[in-house]
């Protein structure tokens, strides 16, 4: 097949490209950026309509991974990027008979506070979702869901928390925290989370792009299916990366109320990056939230091929071979 991919520069698409590539796939990316590789790049804004519509020209299938993830940021820029640029795909997906499509999207869209317990992929709803991220993703994912019809199979698909060597979003904040004393757990890290090795987010994804014509319509969260304590998860990564372990704690309501006080600040000085904390982090950080994963093996016919184990020693590797 001929496939784009959107947001090809970021860790997970760069890894579904390669994938895509090596078992001989002709691969396109659009991004804003540009990185080596062997496969042609695009360099241009998701919320271009012409620009992704020249994209997609004498394509098969579309992989959209390309979105605002942030926990902080005004509401046009998640509208814009997240909802309107989906639609610009769907939109040339359409006008050039595009006939699969797999959407990346997250299973905020349907965590609305409350524990998830081997949870299933919820419908997702922007109106209960918690914050611009995933209540623009809730309204993406239904834009997709929506739109298949006899002439459009399509699927959306939610990584849990990817992480892997070469991360500088969800790892780099941490290892940063870690290393200027300012990482703490919440609740004493006691809430139970699924996350999902890079390796095992690209095979799930290429899996689902395969399968997309029998599952059409669907929506599965992705996991490694090892739900682990964030205490455990955390403790990990620093020692993979060799930085000091979180041993403070502090409540979840404290958490929270310093999260309020942070983003206003944040808001009103329009600085940039991600604030050390926010009631959305405090949620997520103290809430158990893990999923029941038969179906999404058995629909997908993947299973992860990396362990938490394996994956943590692949980290350490990679942490030491940058420091040697």
């Amino acid at each position: 097949m001929r496939v784009l991919v959107t947001g090809g520069t970021s860790l997970l698409g760069a890894a579904v490209a390669q994938r895509l590539s090596d078992r001989g796939d002709d691969v396109v990316t659009m991004q804003r950026g540009e990185a080596a590789a062997p496969w042609m790049q695009l360099r241009g804004d998701i919320r271009d309509a012409a620009a992704v519509s020249s994209a997609t020209e004498g394509v098969d299938a579309v992989v959209h991974l390309a979105a605002r993830v942030s926990v902080v940021g005004e509401w046009d820029e998640f509208e814009s990027v997240n909802v309107g640029g989906t639609q610009n795909v769907l939109d040339a997906v359409r006008a050039h008979g595009i006939s699969r499509l797999v959407h990346v999207s997250s299973p905020s869209v349907a965590h609305f506070g409350e524990p998830l317990v081997a949870a299933d992929a919820d419908p997702a709803d922007a109106e209960r979702a918690h914050g611009h991220y995933a209540r623009t993703k809730a309204m993406a994912e239904k834009l997709v869901l929506d739109a298949v019809d006899d002439s459009l199979s399509a699927v959306a698909v939610r990584p849990h928390l990817v992480w892997g060597p070469g991360d500088t979003q969800l790892l780099g904040r941490i290892v940063e925290r870690a290393t200027s004393g300012r990482l703490v757990l919440i609740n004493g890290g006691s809430a139970l989370i699924d996350t999902t090795y890079l390796d095992n987010a690209a095979d799930a994804l290429v899996a689902a792009l395969d399968r997309v014509d029998d599952i059409s319509g669907e929506a599965f969260v992705v996991t490694n299916g090892e739900p682990r304590t964030v205490a455990e998860l955390l403790t990990r990564i620093c020692r993979a990366a060799g930085v000091p372990e979180p041993t403070r704690s502090v409540p979840r309501s404290v958490a929270s109320g310093v999260g309020a006080v942070v983003e206003r600040a944040w808001s009103a000085t329009g600085r940039e990056g991600e604030p050390p904390m926010t009631r959305f982090l405090a949620e997520q950080l103290s809430t158990a939230h893990w999923f029941d994963q038969r179906r999404t093996q058995e629909c997908l016919q993947w299973t992860p091929a990396v362990s938490l184990a394996q994956g943590f020693e692949r980290l350490a590797a990679a942490y030491k071979r940058r420091k040697v």
